[in-house]
């Protein structure tokens, strides 16, 4: 199936149509008010209420990465920044019901500190993470040039990568344009070339205040979006395409430097491999200025049954 130019046009002035529509500040504010964890009755513990008007079936893999990283932090000696965290996704969370962290404080070093986050919904267990802060410190330093990307400003907008593949659908399209809290330019390799690699520019798209914890957490939020689909690329599908079941089982991430996500960054996202109903995923993010900021590694779930839609 192929789209004639005009249904392509079509179809991006729809999705920015929506896009335009939708209060950016409100939605930003949003997405900052999911790291307002409060304190529950037992110390170090937090909740984070249901969503009164629920968006999706599940819960975004970043938002609860976010906020176990956030709930461990506010346990740490403010003199520390979080620099690494490994998490596993259990069980599916559902935004119609309450979220409760509770914190373990493993370790606390002068240089160093560790926590452990369990993440629950009616008792069970959806998600845990372990997450380390280091005091600052110099060192030895070097690190893998950003090379062969182009500025945001040359990249496909969300709408313009849209139009052009009609795998995704109106569903997709309106989600996509209405939740996005980020300005997203995105460079990927049409599916005949069928690539590992790709990237996407983002920008929050709208102010979110000087905190650095805030702009960290909001990086791991980021970190989740686009990673999976790497594993997809060498094999020409998409999100869409009929038979494919794909979820992640476990996300890795290290924070080398500060970031505020008012500024363009960089993800550069490859895999490596896939195989046994998985696939391996990794990304690099990088400022505008060529400083690599993060770097993350994810697996996910990849089933395909095309004799399911039959």
């Amino acid at each position: 199936m192929s789209l004639t130019p005009e249904e392509m046009q079509a179809r991006a002035d729809h999705a920015r149509e929506i896009y335009t529509s939708v209060d950016r500040e409100r939605l930003v504010r949003h997405i900052v008010h999911l790291f307002d964890l409060e304190a529950a009755d037992e110390p170090d513990e937090f909740t984070y209420p249901a969503f009164t008007k629920p968006r999706r079936q599940r819960i975004f893999g970043g938002q609860v990465i976010a906020q176990a990283m956030v709930a461990a932090a506010r346990t740490v000696d403010p003199g520390k920044s979080v620099h690494s965290l490994h998490a596993y996704f259990l069980r599916g969370g559902d935004e119609a019901k309450p979220l409760h962290f509770r914190v373990h404080r493993d370790f606390d070093g002068r240089s160093f500190a560790n926590r452990r986050v369990v993440v629950r919904q009616d008792g069970k267990v959806i998600f845990n993470l372990t997450a380390s802060f280091q005091a600052p410190e110099k060192g030895l330093s070097h690190q893998i040039p950003m090379t062969g990307i182009l500025p945001p400003e040359e990249c496909w907008d969300f709408a313009d990568f849209i139009a052009v593949d009609p795998k995704i659908s109106d569903r997709r399209i309106e989600h996509m344009a209405r939740m996005h809290p980020f300005e997203v330019r995105a460079f990927r390799p049409p599916p005949s070339e069928k690539a590992t690699m790709q990237y996407e520019w983002f920008r929050i798209s709208s102010p979110v205040g000087d905190d650095p914890l805030i702009h960290r957490a909001l990086l791991a939020y980021a970190s989740d979006m686009g990673l999976l689909s790497t594993t997809l690329m060498p094999h020409a599908m998409t999100w869409d395409t009929p038979g494919l079941f794909s979820t992640s089982l476990d996300h890795a991430m290290w924070f080398h430097d500060d970031i505020r996500v008012d500024e363009w960054f960089v993800y550069v996202m490859d895999s490596d491999w896939s195989g046994g109903g998985r696939g391996i995923n990794r990304g690099r993010i990088y400022r505008r200025d060529g400083t690599l900021i993060a770097s993350a590694v994810q697996e996910g779930l990849i089933r395909y049954d095309p004799a399911a839609t039959q």
